[in-house]
């Protein structure tokens, strides 16, 4: 995390969109008065994710999946849905995180070398910013570590620096931890209490807790930011809900990271449906995409057992299972899998077929589900209200997609994307009970 402590580096941006040599010339401010009618312009609210690429714990962190989505790509997604930004940037030193943040609709400053370093602080990152950047007025700082923020949250701050005048606003979470001094030897050989007295140990329904950063943003005013500082002035800090409050610098187990934020995430402005129909590619998703020919000249394919059980859990679940292909495979060599699903072949217009068979079950778009691999599935990825690709799809399809497979095709990607449909679904149903 690029935490106001440990610092981060962005980006600045020059017509070639490369690093700068120098320092960045400091530009001149415009007046925010209108032009002979006195109409005076809301203060620019900017985004800033800083996200260099060097990671000394997980290299390319920032861009590592996480439940199907880049890590960054969660904090961006709320951001450019909460509608309170002027504009969402991604600071970067990185080819790849800059490819990364353009795909979610991100603008993009590549930072200079001198704001790369490890000892580099955000504080340096976000002033070379603003000294690209004469528009903004105001410095909106996301964490890239922290996927589960909403919208809802950065709609509130955005309230609290417009309209009651903060000059900035960080992020807490409520805590019920009790604290102990350090024992040092030479210095302190025993332990003290310091937030509590153990005589009267509160119960934690008794007890407020204590207030501790997060990281999750750090909202500050130009003038604040151009003295040093990212808090201060009027000060104010906003509660985020524990559940929300995951760093993945601190949380290191990816799984279990992956596991919160499937289940307290931001997934989007149109609410998740349940899913009825899942239509899967056959080659590349099915199978590996190799095709063995015997000596008889019959065609030989193979796939991963997993898969069978995922197509199989699905189906016990209630959600229909078929598949389709453009190429015209046997359809008696997949039958002898026994998959006992519905499937056409040799399709050259797969978007037309997936539409037949949605409103021959009477269903929306958002309940259809769809893993392809090629750039003949793009269509259908964009279209359905849930879509997935394996681990090595080609690019335009990962481009297409909500989310990416950590298995490669043939290889128990079905399976991985039967496991992700169960989780969203868990997470309909609890919304639906609330």
């Amino acid at each position: 995390m690029d935490s106001v402590e440990k610092g981060a580096a962005t980006s600045v941006s020059n017509p070639r969109g490369r690093p700068s040599r120098g320092r960045p010339p400091k530009l001149q401010r415009n007046s925010r008065g209108g032009q002979g009618r006195g109409v005076e312009k809301p203060p620019h609210l900017a985004a800033l994710i800083l996200a260099r690429g060097g990671s000394k714990g997980i290299p390319l962190k920032n861009i590592k999946h996480l439940a199907g989505v880049p890590l960054i790509g969660w904090v961006l997604r709320a951001a450019l849905d909460s509608g309170v930004f002027q504009s969402v940037w991604v600071s970067t030193d990185h080819d790849e995180i800059e490819n990364v943040a353009k795909q979610f609709g991100a603008q993009v400053h590549r930072r200079s070398s001198e704001v790369s370093k490890d000892s580099s602080t955000s504080l340096d990152a976000i002033i070379e910013f603003l000294n690209y950047h004469n528009e903004v007025d105001i410095v909106g700082n996301i964490q890239a570590t922290s996927p589960c923020l909403h919208p809802t949250d950065l709609q509130k701050v955005a309230e609290m620096i417009r309209e009651e005048g903060f000059d900035s606003v960080f992020s807490v979470v409520r805590r019920h931890q009790f604290r102990w001094s350090e024992i040092q030897k030479g210095v302190r050989e025993v332990t003290e209490p310091l937030n509590l007295n153990p005589a009267k140990r509160p119960r934690r329904q008794d007890w407020d807790g204590e207030l501790y950063e997060n990281g999750s943003f750090y909202f500050a005013k130009r003038h604040l930011i151009e003295m040093g500082y990212l808090q201060g002035g009027k000060m104010a800090y906003y509660e985020m809900r524990a559940e929300h409050s995951v760093d993945i610098d601190v949380d290191i187990d990816w799984p279990i990271a992956e596991q919160r934020v499937l289940r307290y995430g931001y997934f989007g402005k149109e609410k998740l449906k349940e899913i009825k129909l899942l239509v899967c590619n056959i080659d590349g998703c099915l199978t590996n995409g190799h095709i063995y020919v015997s000596g008889d000249q019959k065609e030989i394919i193979s796939y991963d057992v997993k898969d069978a059980i995922g197509i199989s859990l699905l189906k016990k679940s209630g959600i229909e299972v078929r598949l389709i292909s453009e190429r015209a495979c046997s359809k008696q060599t997949l039958s002898s899998l026994k998959l006992d699903c519905k499937m056409e072949v040799n399709i050259s217009d797969k978007l037309a077929v997936v539409d037949e068979w949605r409103k021959e079950m009477g269903l929306c778009w958002k309940e259809v589900a769809y893993l392809g691999n090629e750039v003949s599935d793009e269509e259908c990825l964009k279209r359905v209200g849930l879509s997935g690709v394996p681990a090595d799809a080609c690019s335009t399809a990962q481009k297409a997609v909500g989310y990416i497979c950590n298995c490669y095709g043939g290889r128990g990607a079905i399976r991985e994307f039967a496991e992700h449909i169960f989780l969203l679904m868990e997470k309909v149903n609890n919304s639906c009970q609330k």
